[in-house]
């Protein structure tokens, strides 16, 4: 759904329309789950934080004073739904790589040329994904709001509470990050 559609529907609930409730669920739950899934690392707690998110987000809603801010606004409550539910969770890791950690690394070699692109498309995607799920939280939420959500800078550093500067400096970190843990895969994959 477009952000225009996004923020009719929220001007529709701030207005009372509760028709609108259905197609905004409709619409957030599986960017939540995503967020939630990457963010957290597994299944169960990604499922019950996009509940717990819808749920805060409909019992907070006369909060939101600027529909078009509705995304970010949604994704901060989605945050601070992950961060709890990660400090109470089974799965949590055990610790955090440090961001000290030198990251410079080469670019992905390039594979257009490769038949069957919709499969490898598709693994791509699963790559990206793992690669994603396997980076520090702090690099991995900035990852998913900024590239995959697609929110401005000045929106990331807001829901996470840092500056922009904080936000760029992590989005390049872990774009770094990403195409290591990708060049690896790329290269065990091209070992077979």
């Amino acid at each position: 759904m477009e952000r225009e559609a996004e923020i009719d529907l929220a001007r529709r609930l701030m207005a009372g329309e509760t028709e609108a409730f259905d197609s905004f669920v409709e619409n957030f739950r599986a960017k939540i789950f995503h967020y939630s899934w990457l963010m957290c690392g597994q299944r169960e707690d990604a499922e019950e934080v996009a509940q717990d998110t819808l749920l805060k987000v409909f019992e907070s809603f006369d909060q939101l004073r600027e529909p078009e801010k509705i995304r970010p606004w949604v994704f901060r409550i989605a945050k601070t739904a992950c961060l709890m539910k990660r400090r109470k969770s089974l799965f949590a890791p055990s610790h955090e790589l440090s961001l000290d950690e030198p990251l410079l690394h080469p670019e992905i070699p390039d594979r257009c040329g490769l038949p069957d692109a919709q499969a490898i498309q598709s693994e791509i995607k699963d790559a990206i994904e793992r690669a994603i799920a396997g980076l520090p939280e702090i690099y991995r939420s900035v990852v998913l709001l900024r590239d995959m959500e697609e929110l401005s800078t000045e929106d990331t550093a807001q829901i996470l509470e840092v500056t922009e500067d904080t936000v760029k400096t992590r989005l390049r970190r872990a774009r770094v990050a990403l195409r290591e843990k990708l060049e690896t895969q790329g290269g065990r994959d091209g070992a077979r």
